[in-house]
């Protein structure tokens, strides 16, 4: 797992700065500690940071094929490269190394641009290829690692692993996007392919981008894959459960090739505990687990973790974590470069920095809910669905929006009984109704938040739009697999796998995910729904599957979050820090924000009248991205 970094000159060749690349380079060191390599020519500067993990007596980057004309530099792991070294030597292309990354150079020279539906794995990279003056950029299908680039007014484009390299050109322009901004309070994180500066981008999860010297400009990606949501040919439950174990086996067992030690993260979920039961039975050595506890009961899924520890005779080290871990807030905006608003990435940041003490690879669970249907809201919304279904969108929006309007609201009760939302969002069409339900601040709260302003620079923007762009290209319409959908296109990438990303690269810590396979995920986008949600059990197939390999109370317990206590802490110890940032001079001066709300949202809140966490969070660390952003 590595960091890259470079600059291209779209118009000519003039020199590269290498001083500046060298200083892009230095800012992802975390990445890659292991070594750093860089190369430049007129027009051309590559640059790379390694955390060696297979080959580790050679394959240093940027790599070059034979005669030095195609040149690489790479972050991630591509699993079937054995195979395709084979498929290339055939060909005739000759191999100086052992591993992944020179495949890469070889099969740009053999299959151009087509190389990535090749690769099986998770990958970030950019070929140079002089003797084409053209540079190849790629991301994986799902959006495992991240890729940030730039066009600069002087004709220069610049591209990196995290957004902090671009910002230490001088010349990145740092203009906020006001679009970003409304996403960012829409969804909690910038999804792609926004970042938040108007002028940098993300480029997309199975995309790739060609760019061509003087050719007049950036053009728009490609993309070269997309979950499929084909139906499988008809099979029992029986049947398809075996082939799920299958399946996540050898995608679990393509996973265990490392030169340095590897283990797994076992939070006691069933995502997790499956990895671990898979690894047990191909690992003739103890697996190596780590999983952290808390001492509040409410957080603490210790005990799940240790059944199947015990289980499968893992190496197992539980830490024990302090909920009022909040000493790491001033790190997350140094992090995670663009706001981002999801609590759990401090416990996130814990169990990598742990994790790194045993192991330098841990494979992880991430991917089984959105794949399998494991979250609550999938089942809120085909609720919601059947209800839309009794009335015609119009008679809808006046009946239940004239009822939201009325009810009020009740943050402090249970879902069910919180009817406000449940009427605002059957006021909505599908789309709307579901971005209701993931918003971390409703339409109503964001309106109000902002100046009046900003609100005039949106334009009538709202951050539902992500969701309809999607939507529009969604290969499916069945309700629940359209909102399965929209989460791989958002939430997954932009979250969860950023969070992830981030803070196990934060300790060099390479996080391998198995069940992001994509040959797994094109075969469970083809299940039949009611194997995915059966009635109100989320992930009912793996949950049949995993019966034989793990212990009931994993399989069927209450779902819990990797949550923290933030409500409580903005009532308690960072009662004035929550006052002194979001009531702040850098959040003031903005322009973004309406302050006598902001006033009314921190006195609502400390009151203990209403539950504001959410808001005041994304404020915090809103103010912590500022803080971080200035030159």
């Amino acid at each position: 797992m590595c960091g890259i970094t470079g600059i291209f000159d779209l118009q000519a060749q003039r020199p590269i700065d290498v001083p500046l690349l060298e200083a892009m380079n230095q800012t992802q060191y975390h990445r890659g500690p292991d070594e750093g390599g860089l190369h430049h020519e007129p027009g051309v500067g590559l640059a790379h940071r390694r955390l060696s993990i297979i080959d580790l007596s050679s394959g240093q980057q940027p790599l070059f094929n034979e005669d030095g004309s195609v040149a690489v530099t790479y972050n991630g792991e591509i699993y079937n490269f054995p195979e395709l070294t084979r498929t290339l030597q055939s060909a005739g292309h000759t191999f100086r190394t052992h591993c992944d990354t020179e495949v890469i150079v070889h099969a740009w020279e053999e299959w151009g641009e087509a190389c990535v539906e090749r690769f099986r794995g998770m990958f970030a990279f950019a070929v140079w290829d002089r003797n084409h003056e053209t540079l190849f950029l790629a991301r994986d299908r799902l959006g495992i690692k991240p890729l940030y680039y730039a066009a600069l007014p002087d004709g220069h484009l610049l591209f990196a692993s995290e957004l902090k390299a671009l910002m230490a050109h001088p010349d990145l322009p740092r203009q906020l996007d006001p679009c970003a901004v409304e996403e960012y309070f829409g969804f909690g994180y910038v999804p792609e392919p926004r970042s938040i500066f108007a002028g940098v981008h993300k480029l997309p999860p199975g995309h790739t981008l060609t760019v061509r010297r003087g050719q007049g400009g950036v053009p728009a990606s490609r993309c070269y894959w997309d979950v499929p949501f084909a139906p499988l040919p008809a099979m029992d439950e029986g049947e398809a459960a075996e082939e799920l174990v299958r399946r996540l086996r050898e995608a679990v067992e393509i996973r265990l090739v490392a030169e340095v030690p590897l283990g797994a993260f076992l939070s006691g979920g069933v995502d997790s505990s499956a990895v671990v039961a898979m690894m047990a039975g191909l690992s003739p050595d103890p697996v190596r687990t780590c999983s952290i506890g808390f001492d509040d009961p409410r957080y603490d899924e210790s005990e799940y973790a240790r059944m199947v520890a015990e289980r499968y005779r893992t190496a197992h080290r539980l830490d024990q974590v302090n909920p009022d871990d909040f000493d790491l807030l001033g790190k997350l905006g140094a992090l995670y470069d663009e706001p981002f608003a999801d609590s759990s990435a401090l416990p996130t940041y814990r169990v990598c920095e742990q994790a790194r003490r045993q192991v330098v690879v841990a494979l992880s669970g991430d991917g089984g809910d959105e794949n399998l249907a494991g979250y609550r809201r999938y089942r809120h919304h085909l609720g919601e669905e059947r209800l839309r279904g009794l009335l015609p969108l119009g008679l809808r929006r006046g009946l239940f929006g004239s009822l939201a309007r009325v009810y009020p609201k009740a943050d402090w009760a249970p879902r069910v009984f919180r009817a406000k939302a449940t009427f605002q969002a059957l006021a909505r069409d599908a789309v709307e109704g579901y971005f209701q339900g993931v918003s971390i601040l409703r339409d109503d709260l964001r309106r109000h938040l902002f100046s009046s302003g900003f609100r005039s620079e949106l334009q009538g923007y709202s951050a539902v739009d992500v969701l309809r762009r999607h939507a529009a290209q969604a290969p499916t319409d069945h309700p629940l697999s359209l909102v399965q959908y929209l989460d791989m296109k958002t939430y997954l990438p932009g979250d969860i796998l950023t969070k992830v990303d981030r803070a196990s690269m934060a300790h060099a810590l390479e996080v391998r995910v198995p069940i992001l396979d994509h040959k797994l995920v094109e075969w469970m986008s083809g299940l039949p729904p009611e194997m995915k949600l059966n009635g109100s059990e989320g992930k009912h197939l793996l949950k049949k599957a995993m019966e034989p390999h793990l212990p009931h109370e994993v399989l069927y317990r209450k779902k819990r979050g990797f949550a923290v206590p933030v409500a409580e802490w903005f009532r308690g110890p960072l009662r004035q820090r929550v006052r002194d940032q979001v009531l702040g001079p850098r959040i003031g001066e903005s322009g973004l924000f309406d302050m006598d709300f902001l006033n009314r949202l921190v006195d609502e809140h400390t009151r203990g009248a209403r539950d504001h966490s959410p808001a005041l969070w994304s404020l915090l660390m809103f103010d912590e991205f500022l803080a971080k952003a200035r030159p």
